[in-house]
């Protein structure tokens, strides 16, 4: 489990966070949104020991993360939206070399998904498109079979089936021991995939629910006209879709680009909805 609690961090005079509670539980897919510059990437960087807090903890199976030991690290992996790599690597270069510091890794595993994802493992990198570059990057990763998975922004560069091979192979890869984290401004690429979401706004968690939470909480209403009560209307091909109030109990299809909106609209309502 990793749990975060009262931490602060910030950039020089820039407050990132200000004393914020977290728990990331295994045989999860948690989806991580916010706005640009919120601390995403950062919240990732904690994690895994790259960064340090202020003040508070951040621990992964009650290990400090920026104490980074080797126990830890060999069962997290964090694959940031950018990695730079020499030109004549390969894929299977790349997992040969992380292999030593995994010791679940899988070769089996590997090849799997780089077929899955259509992706030759002894092409180099220069060769290789971003979508490809980037589809290959997974593959490692999941291929080292770390109880801890850290995505950054990962659908970046793939074309539309790729994004649903890239749903298929997380799907197939959690399981009740492993915690995946996807951070994402691209929310429909995951819409189906991700349960809890995690919502940052400036300096703090705006939401960390469960999709059955955000239902019994909110309605997502699909009408004909605008509601004047809604926290988030959106005019769509067909008419209308209204984030309201749930004060009925009946469930909706939740739209996790909508629930963003309405999120970012109204924090004061979501905090007290969802204390």
């Amino acid at each position: 489990m990793i749990t975060i609690k009262d931490l602060e961090f910030a950039y020089k005079q820039k407050q990132v966070f200000s004393n914020i509670d977290l728990e990331f539980l295994p045989g999860n897919i948690y989806g991580l949104l916010g706005e640009n510059g919120v601390g995403k990437t950062t919240l990732l960087k904690l994690i895994c020991g790259l960064q340090e807090p202020k003040c508070g903890t951040c621990k992964v199976d009650d290990m400090t993360s920026f104490d980074r030991q080797p126990s830890m690290l060999s069962d997290l992996f964090f694959l940031p939206d950018t990695v730079v790599l020499p030109d004549s690597t390969t894929p299977q270069c790349y997992a040969d070399e992380l292999a030593p510091f995994y010791p679940k890794f899988s070769q089996e595993n590997l090849l799997r998904m780089l077929q899955e994802l259509e992706v030759d493992g002894s092409w180099k990198f220069a060769q290789m498109s971003y979508g490809q570059q980037k589809k290959a990057l997974i593959a490692v990763a999941l291929s080292m079979k770390t109880k801890y998975i850290l995505l950054d922004e990962p659908t970046n560069g793939l074309d539309i089936p790729s994004k649903s091979q890239f749903r298929k192979i997380i799907s197939q890869r959690i399981d009740e021991d492993t915690t995946i984290i996807i951070s994402t401004h691209q929310v429909k690429d995951v819409e189906n995939l991700i349960d809890p979401i995690v919502i940052l706004t400036q300096n703090n968690v705006l939401l960390n629910a469960t999709m059955e939470q955000i239902a019994q909480k909110l309605y997502f209403e699909y009408g004909t006209e605008s509601n004047s009560s809604a926290l988030f209307s959106e005019m769509q091909p067909g008419g209308w879709l209204n984030v309201v109030v749930n004060t009925t109990g009946e469930e909706s299809q939740i739209n996790i680009e909508a629930l963003f909106n309405a999120a970012h609209l109204n924090p004061a309502i979501f905090k007290e909805l969802f204390k």
